[in-house]
């Protein structure tokens, strides 16, 4: 009796760009750019996440220690961006002029490196939990708390940035992977920002009226 035929098991599909954690992606992208890398690129490599991915980028950015001043470049894309995701835009718009903008890959070797082990490590643990935060309700909640967050960063407020920055990283994160958990510690870092905020303005206004104060006894 012959024997049958057994057919070989289907190969499974490589996986895709798409498929691939952010910060494998984001490595990827560091290895194989030379020169300078395009905004427009970066959408092209982030594909269905590039919303997200690009908010997460730009948040990632203005978290590092930089010199003063460079959080209100960098927070500028996140206030074109993050009011999309309130309006409930699934793929990003640019200005042709924003999608030319091209960095240097050395700088993002400089930078991006001090990130990724924290962005890995939150990937590791995160999972799709707790999906109805990202509803259509819930995800336009995020933009328009990004949004303000993005108004924030542009501001030049001394070491006020770092936590507003670390929320809009989280938020964005929480939504490429749809993890409420991730979304839940993003609005607790907003409160935090807030938080922070109210003291900065309390400390500036004591200051000015200290210095007002003791201009008029002079």
């Amino acid at each position: 009796m012959p024997d049958s035929a057994v057919s070989p098991e289907p190969e499974a599909p490589p996986a895709d760009e798409t498929s691939l954690p952010l910060s494998a992606l984001l490595t990827e992208i560091l290895d194989g750019a030379d020169g300078r890398i395009t905004v427009d690129r970066l959408m092209q490599q982030f594909g269905g996440r590039a919303l997200g991915g690009l908010l997460l980028i730009f948040g990632l950015f203005c978290a590092l220690p930089l010199p003063p001043g460079a959080t209100t470049v960098l927070g500028a894309p996140l206030l074109l961006l993050a009011p999309q995701m309130m309006i409930g835009k699934a793929a990003p718009w640019l200005p042709r002029r924003v999608r030319e903008h091209s960095v240097d890959v050395k700088d993002l070797r400089r930078t991006l490196p001090r990130a990724l082990p924290w962005l890995r490590r939150l990937e590791a643990i995160s999972r799709p939990r707790l999906t109805f935060l990202f509803a259509p309700v819930g995800q336009r909640l995020i933009g328009f708390v990004c949004t303000l967050l993005a108004i924030v960063l542009i501001l030049p407020i001394p070491l006020g940035n770092m936590v507003p920055a670390l929320a809009v990283t989280m938020l964005s994160l929480a939504v490429v992977q749809r993890d409420g958990v991730l979304a839940i510690a993003g609005y607790a870092l907003v409160g935090a920002s807030m938080g922070l905020l109210v003291l900065a303005f309390r400390l500036i206004r004591h200051a000015l009226e200290q210095g007002f104060a003791m201009f008029a006894a002079a």
